[in-house]
């Protein structure tokens, strides 16, 4: 199985930063993709940003321009870099894992996900 850790999460001001850490861990040869999801209060989830094993990167449009994610595929961690924080980006954030393959190279049916973590902006 698969472990997804997250760290990074806090109160910050509007305008500040924050950098949100996931570290998968267990029976990993490779990962496809691995992104952040957001869970506003009161709203529906949303992809925030995910980045795939070729380069390839997605962003909400909300974020594009502020937020950058970028993977260590050596540790199977991925980070996602929040500058000029907005309130509205507040909420409890999701790592998600899929695509993964075992040390044995086979794949893993269903997707993984963290904890969460909360990302408060607010004066």
């Amino acid at each position: 199985q698969v472990q997804l850790v997250e760290s990074g999460g806090g109160l910050v001001h509007p305008g500040g930063s924050l950098r949100l850490s996931c570290e998968a861990s267990g029976s990993i040869f490779s990962i496809y993709a691995m992104g952040w999801y957001r869970q506003a209060p009161g709203k529906q989830g949303e992809l925030v940003a995910v980045k795939h094993n070729g380069g390839r990167t997605n962003y909400a449009d909300s974020v594009k321009g502020r937020f950058t994610i970028y993977r260590n595929n050596a540790k199977n961690t991925v980070y996602l870099q929040m500058n000029s924080l907005k309130p509205e980006n507040t909420g409890v954030y999701y790592c998600n894992a899929r695509g993964i393959r075992d040390r044995e190279r086979r794949a893993y049916e269903n997707d993984f996900w963290g904890q969460g973590t909360q990302v408060t902006v607010s004066t």
